[in-house]
């Protein structure tokens, strides 16, 4: 029986008094008795944690009465152990490493598409104006080689400081399509979205709340092997089943 419950979720919103703030989620979390890691910084959270159900859900209680976070979206999954050794709470520059400050998701985000939509597009190979769908993995190569969706775009970066760089460098292959940017939980996908829309790229989507939550609605049709997760668990199958349980 998978006891544990994971959970991952981030927003982009704009946070003040961080020292104060971590020490604070530090203190929270560790009341529940959660492992994982927690992100701040001036942009936003971004958080994966694990543990037992009670303490997943004081914890998640607490985190939603701060009005910043009230509307946070959650993504669940379950394991037999807790795939984090310790607790972490750090400030960083930015929540997920772009290098370009001028791309602010809470100011706007891109179109998004979800799960099911997707799920209806991709059987069809076209969206509801008839244009092509092509997948474009906004992820580093090593998570790719894990599984992505059948026929994605893959552009092998390294890490998505890169990506910039790629989308100028191959924008000719997107022209005239329906173009859906893709990650593990959705973090990379608002900026890389919103990047390709401010670089004049047409028809660009997100796919709200990344693989996991497409797992998560629909078991994962026209995606081929596992999703690659920054803990012990490594990756999980569409089912959302860790690979080392």
């Amino acid at each position: 029986m998978s006891s544990v419950v994971n959970i991952a979720a981030y927003k982009f919103v704009s946070l003040e008094a961080l020292p104060e703030l971590r020490a604070r989620l530090l203190a929270e979390a560790g009341a529940a008795g959660l492992k994982g890691t927690i992100l701040l910084a001036e942009e936003g959270i971004n958080l994966f944690l694990a543990g037992a159900v009670d303490g997943i859900d004081t914890f998640l209680r607490g985190l939603r009465g701060d009005a910043r976070f009230a509307d946070l979206e959650v993504k669940f999954s379950h394991s037999a152990q807790v795939p984090f050794r310790k607790l972490l709470v750090k400030i960083k520059r930015e929540i997920i490493r772009m290098n370009h400050p001028a791309i602010r998701p809470e100011a706007g985000r891109a179109p998004g598409v979800d799960a099911k939509t997707l799920a209806r597009w991709l059987e069809q190979g076209t969206d509801d104006s008839g244009r092509p769908v092509v997948m474009l993995d906004t992820r580093n190569a090593f998570e790719v080689d894990e599984g992505t969706f059948r026929d994605a775009i893959d552009w092998r970066i390294d890490r998505f400081t890169q990506f910039p760089a790629a989308v100028q460098a191959h924008r000719a292959e997107l022209e005239g399509k329906t173009v859906v940017s893709f990650c593990t939980g959705g973090i990379r996908c608002e900026k890389a979205a919103i990047y390709m829309n401010e670089a004049g790229i047409d028809n660009v989507y997100q796919l709200d709340g990344g693989i996991l939550k497409y797992f998560e609605e629909t078991g994962g049709p026209g995606f081929d092997g596992k999703c690659f997760v920054f803990d012990e668990r490594i990756s999980l199958d569409p089912a959302l089943a860790p690979s080392k349980d």
